[in-house]
């Protein structure tokens, strides 16, 4: 029997064409499935016939209820080294072996400030106003030299994020639980005192934590309520870092200039999200990870997993 491999959420179709699948020779068959699967009972059905599956990132969770529902999965492949959604105790006691794959921190950098600058600029509208024969500039630009930039977050990403900020000639301050002045000023910034501080000082605020029980919610109505009505606010790391009902009542209400974000309570984005209507708000279908070097990556080290998997010697094993 062949060794079956699902890859879940291939949206673009382009799973097979970005990676050469061709070394797994006649062993294995993939699978791709290019729409979501909205329940478990959907998913557990879908995958019934799989000893592999493929997932991206934190999309798809498989809890202890799911991984017993697919006695025949033996690999579980996950892209990037961490992954919050997969229980592997439960794994390990159903015989299945997770792995991940390297992550290039480069692409949600690039969109971080194609956010901030598509806000600043206000891009979209004067795009469509431009396409639809409307006026002839109708906003004003928000300057990034000079003015704050505000990370929480100050690693991997969240300082190549600083690196940018600089080179525009911002104020950029950073803050996080355990961010020390050593970290700052090796990175070129300042340590803000306190979250607040932060908060209120920045023209522009950017998102770049790990998901965790202290980052959960960590930007709620009432450090909403900090920021400047003229202030930007940018999440390309997890939505549930910032209270998804606060951020749109502060939109809805222009408390704040405007937001961008990548990432939503609910992915894919249900027809009916107030996220796909509110003001003020520029919004991406999670596109951070999403890039063809990066998509290269993934998939070519998931053959290289499968591959080392079906000689016996699994590599990047998580858990």
């Amino acid at each position: 029997m062949r060794f079956r491999c699902a890859v879940l959420d291939d949206f673009q179709d382009v799973a097979a064409a970005s990676a050469d699948w061709s070394v797994l020779g006649d062993r294995v068959e993939v699978v791709s499935f290019t729409e979501h699967f909205a329940s478990e009972d959907a998913l557990a059905a879908a995958l019934a016939d799989f000893d592999c599956v493929i997932t991206l990132r934190e999309r798809v969770p498989f809890p202890a209820g799911l991984l017993n529902r697919l006695p025949r999965l033996k690999l579980l492949i996950a892209s990037g080294m961490r992954n919050s959604v997969i229980d592997y105790a439960a794994a390990e006691a159903g015989g299945v072996t997770v792995c991940g794959t390297e992550s290039s921190g480069t692409p949600p950098v690039e969109l971080t400030w194609a956010l901030l600058l598509g806000l600043a600029r206000g891009i979209v509208p004067e795009n469509n106003a431009l396409r639809d024969g409307g006026p002839w500039q109708s906003t004003v630009g928000a300057d990034l030299h000079g003015r704050t930039l505000g990370l929480l977050g100050l690693g991997r990403i969240g300082s190549r994020v600083a690196r940018v900020g600089l080179a525009f000639g911002m104020d950029v301050v950073a803050w996080s639980q355990h961010l020390t002045k050593e970290r700052a000023d090796e990175a070129g910034v300042r340590l803000a005192p306190a979250k607040e501080e932060l908060l209120a000082d920045s023209d522009f605020v950017s998102v770049h934590l790990a998901l965790g029980e202290r980052t959960r919610g960590l930007l709620g109505a009432a450090e909403l309520a900090l920021l400047k009505p003229t202030a930007y606010l940018i999440n390309t790391s997890r939505a549930a870092i910032v209270d998804q009902d606060a951020l749109l009542a502060a939109l809805r209400d222009g408390r704040i200039a405007g937001a961008g974000v990548d990432v939503f309570d609910v992915e894919p984005l249900p027809a009916d999200h107030p996220m796909r209507t509110a003001p003020r708000l520029l919004a991406t279908p999670h596109l951070g990870y999403v890039s063809r070097a990066n998509y290269a990556r993934y998939y070519g080290q998931a053959v290289e997993d499968i591959q080392a998997y079906l000689d016996g010697a699994p590599v990047r094993i998580l858990g």
